[in-house]
């Protein structure tokens, strides 16, 4: 069981989220007043597409916990891969700081909220759907029994 309080810390950070990407890549996106590279075309539209999935988290947030884990992974990849060489060996500059205390901050918040009990429990403990055979497909006996 996920208390209600760490439900709705999860909300709080899905909702963050959804505002930076809604107010940070959707009008570059938009209005094309910077052309990216190809690269930074990608990641920008990678990073948009969170804000349709976040809105949805904030009605599910146990469901779409994936999308705060991919939020932990790929932030917690570019600090420590990324962000933390560049800042040793002293080539930090001011865009690169920024993401560094964006990306620092997620490293940090994104492991408070997540109740790993219950990641545990859902996404490893128990088993998974089927890859083939005559189960395959078919919702679980207990969502098909609610919905009759």
């Amino acid at each position: 069981m996920v208390s209600p309080l760490r439900l709705n810390l999860l909300r709080a950070v899905y909702f963050m989220i959804f505002l930076f990407t809604a107010t940070q890549f959707w009008p570059l996106i938009l209005t094309h007043r910077t052309p990216p590279t190809l690269m930074t075309g990608v990641a920008r539209c990678l990073l948009a597409a969170l804000t349709p999935l976040t809105l949805l988290a904030l009605r599910h947030p146990l469901k779409m916990l994936p999308v705060m884990l991919f939020e932990l992974f790929w932030k917690a990849i570019w600090f420590f891969g990324i962000g933390l060489p560049l800042w040793l060996s002293g080539h930090v500059t001011p865009e690169v700081f920024e993401s560094i205390k964006a990306c620092g901050f997620g490293v940090v918040i994104c492991p408070i909220v997540i109740p790993w009990g219950y990641v545990f429990r859902t996404y490893l403990k128990a088993p998974g759907e089927p890859w083939t055979g005559a189960g395959a497909g078919r919702a679980a006996p207990s969502v098909a029994a609610g919905s009759r």
